[in-house]
């Protein structure tokens, strides 16, 4: 009797599973087991038939409630030539009208290979043909499904409510196949109509922030409104330049990306080439004549420079590593332009020093003028 079908246990549910607790497991096992997900696996396809019998039996309350009783009969002796045993209550076994109207009595195990075989015939699970034996006795009429003769004859029990389980099994099947791909195309469709959506909503955008040349070089806070209304604060990086892109994460459309072009506006004293930067220092003829310490502006601060005496306008003094970060961790240099000055008003006395000066300098610039 090793092969008895417990149904619990195919569908791997309790004894005490209520219905809706079967139907889940059902359904969960068919869509795992179903022949369109396995093809061609012979073991899948047979254990889909049995989840099907086994979900036959046991969602209904009353085919439930006989295999219930009469299962614990399963190890019963008497299958196979052993002695009959009285089971009570056969007569609710069946779903045909000659079942229902017989009275309690003896069956004879030994008419069944097995108890799958014995509750294929009552349960009209399965076709089953029997032949009588010189053992059977004329004791029912021969409208019930164990008359007996003397010669060999072949019943179908319950052959009318075998047809009609076979075509609840085939609704079944054929319901939870309509339900597979029914899910499968939902499943598509809410796929597809996801990926349309997520196009449609999430998009990256772009922004324009134009900053000064001390903000760009510094880098820091700043708080930016974009064209949808928006207002944000993003940390910027330092040692921007123009025509630079900053990628904000998820700071575009439906969690899209923020591209921020950058722009350096002109400064009025700063100039850029390349990672140096430029300047133009004015000096006075004195300054210019007798050079000395001298005070330049950088992005830094101001910082103090020696001027060679008699420096002229257009020369260039170089402020090492006092340029712009060329982002691999150098700085150019700051080039500054010497621009000597010449008052256009004086007061008396500076004009009575110059005149003085001009009696006692000893340079000619136009003494030697070849003409």
């Amino acid at each position: 009797m090793q092969n008895f079908r417990n149904y619990y246990q195919i569908l791997g549910v309790p004894r005490d599973a209520k219905a809706d607790e079967i139907k889940k497991a059902y359904r969960r096992l068919a869509r795992q087991l179903h022949p369109d997900v396995n093809p061609g696996d012979k073991s899948s396809e047979d254990r889909f038939k049995d989840i099907n019998e086994a979900y036959d039996i046991l969602s209904d309350i009353e085919k439930r409630a006989q295999y219930d009783q009469f299962s614990k009969f399963w190890k019963q002796k008497g299958f196979q030539g052993k002695q009959g045993v009285k089971l009570p209550n056969f007569t609710s076994w069946g779903n045909n009208k000659a079942s229902r109207k017989k009275p309690a009595e003896d069956i004879d195990f030994s008419d069944y290979s097995d108890f799958n075989k014995f509750l294929d015939q009552v349960l009209g699970r399965r076709r089953e043909v029997r032949m009588a034996t010189a053992n059977d006795a004329p004791r029912v009429s021969t409208s019930e499904p164990w008359s007996t003769g003397s010669k060999k004859t072949s019943y179908v029990a319950n052959s009318r409510e075998d047809r009609r389980d076979f075509d609840d099994r085939e609704m079944r099947r054929e319901t939870v196949d309509r339900e597979m791909r029914r899910e499968t195309v939902d499943r598509e469709m809410r796929r597809e109509t996801r990926e349309i959506d997520d196009r449609e909503i999430r998009r990256d955008i772009e922004a324009r922030l134009t900053l000064p040349l001390e903000r760009a070089y510094s880098g820091g806070t700043e708080r930016i409104r974009l064209d949808d209304g928006r207002w944000i604060e993003v940390n910027m990086p330092g040692a921007m330049v123009s025509g630079q892109q900053i990628r904000l994460r998820n700071q575009g459309i439906g969690g899209g990306d923020l591209y921020l072009k950058i722009t350096v506006s002109p400064h009025p004293f700063f100039s850029l080439e390349m990672s140096d930067i430029c300047c133009q220092l004015l000096l006075t003829p004195c300054e210019a004549v007798l050079g000395g310490d001298v005070e330049v502006p950088t992005l830094d601060g101001p910082v103090k420079m020696k001027l060679p005496p008699g420096v002229t306008s257009g020369k260039r003094l170089r402020l090492a590593n006092k340029g712009y970060p060329t982002g691999n961790g150098d700085r150019g240099d700051q080039l500054v332009e010497i621009q000597v000055l010449i008052p256009k008003e004086i007061s008396e006395e500076e004009r009575e020093l110059y005149e003085k000066l001009r009696q006692i300098e000893t340079f000619k610039p136009r003494q030697d003028l070849s003409v």
